[in-house]
């Protein structure tokens, strides 16, 4: 062979060799990321399977790799665990509400295809989605105090006249804050022995939230804390304004501020429109917002998401 026929040989080799790592670069090349997670054009094409190589095509196989990226980083995150008695309990519920056995809802899926394993998988499956759902669901919730201020005036205003009443109640407390040296037992054996103190006739009410509340501001007026609705307050100290009859001590109990014993000292009745109002603001806005997660809840997965499209 002669050295120019060799050549030329070679130059056609490494020209197909520079066209074929040139196509794989191509091919290969990175069109999106998703926190930071590469997605590939080799995978867009797998994804559109026998779908024509459209712009359209292409952005819809893509948004769905975005899509599921996203759903399994969801799930990840969530931590959550889906443990065999809860997929059992859903299985025994489906044959029940089918007037089925669990023997007998065996033979149908038996006469299906689908074994028993893979049956609870998908049970598994779709129980751990709608559990990351949900909570995805609840993250993505966000009202603001603007947007329920600007709500219910509107409501107020298109109801003249409205006007919404409701029992006030004059309480006092004494906190106990937890702090290193002070833990959940001591607050509440310490809050204990407070209570039987003033019950005793040992010390009173006043005195005592004086000497050891750490709500300093009503500690200083003996607990006061005025009249005010239950609503007003955290949940738990609510309910025990509610469950508590004038003039008699709570037990101990504990809010996110810390362990509390009240007392009922008045009630009156006031004008409650403006807080109704603005809970049925938020009410309002609350389950606006849920109806609209609800439709696609991943989209709220893609706002907390950075998302960056490159030249596909």
């Amino acid at each position: 062979m002669k050295i120019s026929q060799l050549k030329s040989i070679l130059l056609a080799a490494i020209g197909f060799c520079v066209i074929s790592t040139n196509a794989q670069a191509v091919e290969e090349r990175v069109v999106a990321t998703v926190d930071g997670v590469p997605i590939l054009a080799s995978q867009v094409r797998s994804a559109m399977g026998k779908q024509a190589n459209t712009e359209s095509n292409r952005q819809k196989a893509l948004d769905k790799i975005i899509d599921d990226i996203l759903v399994q980083k969801a799930i990840k995150e969530s931590g959550v665990k889906i443990d065999n008695r809860q997929v059992e309990r859903v299985i025994e519920g489906i044959a029940a509400q089918n007037g089925l056995t669990y023997g007998q809802l065996l033979d149908a899926l038996d006469y299906q295809g689908i074994t028993l394993t893979q049956f609870r998988n998908q049970i598994a499956n779709q129980m751990l989605m709608a559990e990351v759902r949900n909570r995805s669901i609840g993250k993505n919730i966000d009202v603001t105090r603007e947007q329920v201020e600007s709500l219910s005036e509107q409501m107020l205003k298109n109801a003249p006249g409205a006007k919404v009443m409701g029992t006030e109640y004059q309480v006092r407390h004494i906190l106990l804050k937890l702090n290193p040296l002070l833990n959940d037992a001591q607050a509440k054996a310490q809050l204990t022995q407070i209570r039987a103190d003033i019950l005793a006739g040992k010390t009173t009410f006043a005195d005592a939230a004086k000497a050891h509340s750490k709500d300093y501001l009503s500690g200083a007026n003996g607990g006061d804390l005025g009249f005010a609705f239950p609503e007003t307050y955290a949940e738990q100290f609510g309910q025990t304004i509610l469950k508590t009859k004038q003039g008699t001590i709570s037990a101990p109990f504990k809010t996110e501020f810390g362990w509390h014993i009240l007392e009922v000292i008045g009630t009156r009745e006031g004008d409650k429109t403006q807080y109704a109002y603005r809970q049925k603001a938020y009410e309002t806005l609350i389950n606006q917002q849920l109806k609209e997660e609800e439709i696609d809840w991943v989209k709220g997965l893609r706002r907390g998401a950075e998302i960056k499209y490159l030249n596909q």
